[in-house]
């Protein structure tokens, strides 16, 4: 099972980081993935980590924004999102993908899902 948690409400150009647990299983192996969905869109790809932590991907829009990182030793995965937008404003899910020697950026690549996390940027 994997466990979002640390969104909320922030204002434009504030930072916040969320986080995603796995409980009941290991990360060791999985890529990990963020993906996000706004309301009245299709989910899409964020930001993506190997197992090993050696690959990252981003989505153009959060490049140069965001940071995702991992500790396998807690089993957590983070992303961490500077200078918020508006357009940043969805809920935010983490998921794991069998695919460890990769960063894979689309969703059937990943095999769990969490149950995301709401993240409000306002003006």
């Amino acid at each position: 099972q994997l466990v979002e948690s640390g969104g909320g409400l922030v204002q434009a150009g504030g930072s916040l980081r969320i986080s995603c647990e796995a409980s009941g299983r290991t990360t060791t192996g999985y890529a990990m993935g963020w993906f996000r969905q706004a309301s009245g869109r299709e989910r899409e790809f964020v930001a993506s980590i190997s197992s090993r932590g050696l690959g990252t991907n981003y989505a153009d829009s959060v490049k140069g924004r965001f940071t995702v990182s991992r500790d396998n030793a807690k089993k957590t995965v983070y992303l961490q999102m500077n200078t918020l937008n508006l357009e940043d404003t969805a809920v935010y899910y983490c998921a794991a993908s069998g695919m460890g020697s990769f960063a894979p950026t689309t969703p059937r690549s990943y095999d769990y899902w969490g149950q995301g996390t709401q993240v409000t940027v306002s003006s």
